[in-house]
C-alpha cells in the first residue's frame, strides 16, 4: 500500500545520510521526491536508485540559505512537478570551532544559515501550497543538542537547532487548525558525515553504536505517513546506550583557541 501516492515532497540534504535514506523510503510509498542538495552527482545517483526501484524523483541543486534560490526552486517545482505536500528540512551543518570563545562570526552565521534560516525560507515558500488546501506536512530534523547543548555539537549548532525547534512549535500552534502538520525530529548522536567535523571524529565502533541514518528515516516515514488527522509534534530518537563523551568535550573546548590561551598541557 503506497501511503503517499500522489504527494510531492521536497527533501533537503538529500544526497547522503538521513536525507538519502528518507528519500528512498518515501519514494517507495509513492511520493514524488524533489531531491535538493549541493552536489549534483550524488543527487543523480540517488535519483537513479529511486527510479530503479520504481519510484519517481527530480533533482535540483540549490543554495537553500538564499531566498532567491529557494523561491526559484519552488517556482520550478510548481511548473514541473506540482504543489508541495511535504517539506522535509533535513540539511544540516556544524562548525569546526565549537567553543563560543573562539568561533568566528562568519562560521557562526554559516551554521545558522543552513540549520535555521534555510528552514524559514523554505517554509515561507511552501506555506501557500499547504494552507490553500488545508493540508500539508513540514518535518524538520533538529537535534537533541537543542535540548542539551554542549561542546560536542558546539555553540552555533546547539543554538540553531534550539531555534528551529522553537520555530516548528510556532508553526504547530499557529497553523494546526488550517491543516498544517509541523513536526520536529530530535535525533541523538547519529552516524552521518557531519561527525567528521568533530574535534575528534568518532571511531567506527563508536559510530556503529549510534543512531543510524536509516533509523531516523524510519522515524520521518512514520510521521509523514500517519493520517492527516494525526500529528506527532515531536519525536526523540537516540542511541540506547549513552557513551562517555567527556574526553571528546575536553578536546572540543580548545579547538580553534589561539596558542596563547591553550593550557600548558596542550602546548
Amino acid at each position: 500500500m503506497e501511503l503517499l501516492n500522489g504527494k510531492v515532497a521536497i527533501i533537503t540534504g538529500a544526497g547522503t545520510g538521513m536525507g538519502r535514506e528518507t528519500a528512498k523510503l518515501l519514494a517507495a510509498e509513492g511520493a514524488t521526491m524533489v531531491l535538493v542538495g549541493r552536489r549534483q552527482d550524488v543527487l543523480d545517483e540517488l535519483s537513479a536508485e529511486i527510479s530503479a526501484d520504481g519510484g519517481k524523483s527530480y533533482v535540483r541543486t540549490a543554495d537553500i540559505a538564499s531566498k532567491a534560490e529557494v523561491d526559484a526552486l519552488v517556482a520550478w517545482i510548481h511548473e514541473n512537478v506540482g504543489l508541495v505536500d511535504i517539506l522535509i528540512n533535513n540539511a544540516g551543518s556544524a562548525s569546526k570551532v565549537l567553543n563560543v570563545r573562539w568561533i568566528a562570526e562568519e562560521e557562526w552565521n554559516q551554521v545558522l544559515d543552513v540549520n535555521l534560516n534555510a528552514v524559514f525560507l523554505l517554509t515561507q515558500a511552501v506555506l501557500p501550497d499547504m494552507l490553500s488546501r488545508n493540508t500539508g506536512s513540514i518535518i524538520t530534523v533538529s537535534s537533541l543538542a537543542a535540548v542539551t547543548p554542549n561542546l560536542l555539537g558546539g555553540a552555533a549548532y546547539g543554538a540553531a537547532k534550539a531555534a528551529v525547534r522553537n520555530f516548528m512549535t510556532y508553526l504547530h500552534t499557529t497553523f494546526r487548525n488550517e491543516g498544517l502538520r509541523a513536526v520536529t525530529i530530535l535525533p541523538g548522536e547519529t552516524a552521518t558525515p557531519i561527525l567528521d567535523n568533530r574535534a575528534r571524529p568518532p571511531r567506527q565502533e563508536e559510530r556503529d553504536a549510534m543512531v543510524q541514518p536509516e533509523d531516523v528515516a524510519r522515524a520521518i516515514h512514520l510521521v509523514a505517513t500517519l493520517p492527516q488527522r494525526t500529528v506527532v509534534q515531536e519525536l526523540v530518537i537516540a542511541p540506547t546506550v549513552q557513551r562517555d563523551t567527556s574526553g571528546d568535550i575536553e578536546i572540543s573546548r580548545w579547538t580553534g583557541a589561539p596558542e596563547s590561551d591553550l593550557p600548558q598541557t596542550l602546548k
